[in-house]
C-alpha cells in the first residue's frame, strides 16, 4: 500500500432533511413536532488512487460528487466509513493536513479580490510558511507553466475568467501539495484557455508527481487528462476503470457518415425497416447530400451496415467513427444508470 495516495473505504454521508406539510397547520407541526427524512448523499463508496495519478471523478448532477470531494478535503465529516490521504484522516489534525492538499473550485475563488495577484501570493506564502528560496523557485515554475507574468501585478477583480482560473490553480499549487482537487477547472473558458490549463495540469503532474482528482462535466477534460475514471450515480460507485475499458463495455454506438451522389437516393435507405433497431439504437439525419447515421453495432455490425448502404445507394465518400467518451456517458446518464447497474457487480 506504499504507493497509494488516496484510500476511500465504504464512505457514507447522510443528511437529515426536514419534511414540512403545506399550509399553516404544516408550519405549526414542523415547529413543535418536526419530521425528518434521511437522505443518503453518498452510499458506501470505495476506491483507491495511486500516487501521481490523474483520476476523473464524474457523475450526473446530484450524484454526490461534491459531497465526496468535501469529505476528502476535510470540509465534511463522513457519517461512516473512512478516507485517508497519504495516511492522514482529513477531519483530524486538519491544520497539518490542508498543507498537503490544493483545492480549486471553478465557481469560487480563494484569491483576495482587491489585492494585486502578486500580493495575494505573498499572503499565501506566509500562511503556508513557505521559505523564501522555495517560494521563488515555485513562483518561477508556476509562471512558466501557467503564464502569470502578464497579469501578476493586476488586482484580482480586474482579471478575466481565464486569468483568474490560472491564478487560482497557481494559488492551490504554491505550497507544492501532494494532492490537487480540481472541481470544474475549465468551466466557462474558451478553447485556447482550456488547452493552456490542460497542458499546465499535465506538466505539473509529470514534473512534480502531483496526484490529481478532477471533477468536471467537460468530458474533453477527462479524455485528454485522465486514463482512469470513477463514476458515481445516486451516491453509489457504478464504474471504476480505464476509459478504454468503459468504451469497450459501453461504446456500442458507431457513427456512419457518407455523401450521396444523388440526394434522391436517400429514399432507398430503410435501415429501421430492414433491421431490428430499438428506439435508442438508431438515428439518421440528412443534410443536403450528407447522411449521418448513429447505430448500435451490437444490433447490426459495422460490416453489415456498410454492405447494406453501399448495395442501395451510390456514395462519394464514406467513413465510420467509434463512439467517443461524451456519447457513451450521455447515453448512460439518459438511461438513469441502468446500463451501469447491470455491470456494477463486476466493478
Amino acid at each position: 500500500m506504499e504507493n497509494i495516495m488516496i484510500e476511500v473505504r465504504d464512505l457514507r454521508k447522510e443528511f437529515r432533511k426536514a419534511v414540512k406539510e403545506p399550509g399553516l397547520k404544516g408550519s405549526v407541526k414542523a415547529l413543535f413536532k418536526p419530521v425528518y427524512n434521511t437522505v443518503k448523499a453518498v452510499d458506501g463508496i470505495s476506491f483507491t488512487v495511486p500516487k501521481g495519478e490523474i483520476i476523473g471523478f464524474i457523475g450526473p448532477n446530484g450524484a454526490g460528487k461534491s459531497t465526496v470531494i468535501k469529505m476528502l478535503t476535510g470540509i465534511l465529516t463522513p457519517t461512516s466509513g473512512e478516507c485517508r490521504i497519504d495516511g492522514k484522516i482529513p477531519t483530524k489534525d486538519r491544520k497539518k493536513y490542508v498543507k498537503e492538499i490544493g483545492v480549486v473550485f471553478g465557481q469560487r475563488t480563494q484569491l483576495w479580490w482587491d489585492l494585486a495577484l502578486r500580493e495575494t501570493y505573498m499572503v499565501l506564502k506566509e500562511i503556508y510558511e513557505i521559505p523564501d528560496k522555495e517560494y521563488e523557485e515555485r513562483m518561477a515554475f508556476l509562471n512558466e507553466v501557467l503564464e502569470l507574468d502578464d497579469f501578476i501585478t493586476s488586482p484580482v477583480r480586474t482579471l478575466s475568467l481565464g486569468q483568474r482560473m490560472r491564478a487560482d490553480i497557481a494559488a492551490s499549487l504554491l505550497h507544492n501539495p501532494k494532492v490537487l482537487f480540481l472541481d470544474e477547472p475549465t468551466i466557462g473558458l474558451d478553447v485556447v484557455v482550456k488547452d493552456s490549463i490542460r497542458k499546465a495540469i499535465k506538466k505539473i503532474n509529470a514534473e512534480n508527481g502531483t496526484t490529481v482528482i478532477l471533477t468536471t462535466h467537460d468530458l474533453e477534460d477527462i479524455e485528454l487528462l485522465c486514463e482512469r475514471i470513477v463514476m458515481i450515480d445516486k451516491g453509489k460507485k457504478v464504474f471504476d476503470g480505464d476509459i478504454s475499458e468503459l468504451k469497450r463495455r459501453f461504446g456500442q454506438m458507431r457513427e456512419l457518415h457518407f455523401e450521396l451522389k444523388n440526394s434522391a437516393d436517400f429514399e432507398k435507405l430503410d435501415y429501421k425497416g430492414d433491421f431490428s433497431f430499438g428506439e435508442e439504437d438508431f438515428t439518421i439525419e440528412l443534410k443536403g447530400t450528407i447522411v449521418d447515421v448513429r447505430f448500435n453495432c451490437d444490433v447490426v455490425s459495422v460490416e453489415e451496415m456498410l454492405s447494406y448502404t453501399l448495395s442501395r445507394v451510390h456514395v462519394k465518400d464514406i467513413n465510420v467513427k467509434d463512439a467517443d467518451i461524451e456519447e457513451i456517458i450521455r447515453r448512460l446518464y439518459l438511461k438513469g444508470g441502468e446500463m451501469l447497474d447491470a455491470a456494477s457487480e463486476n466493478v
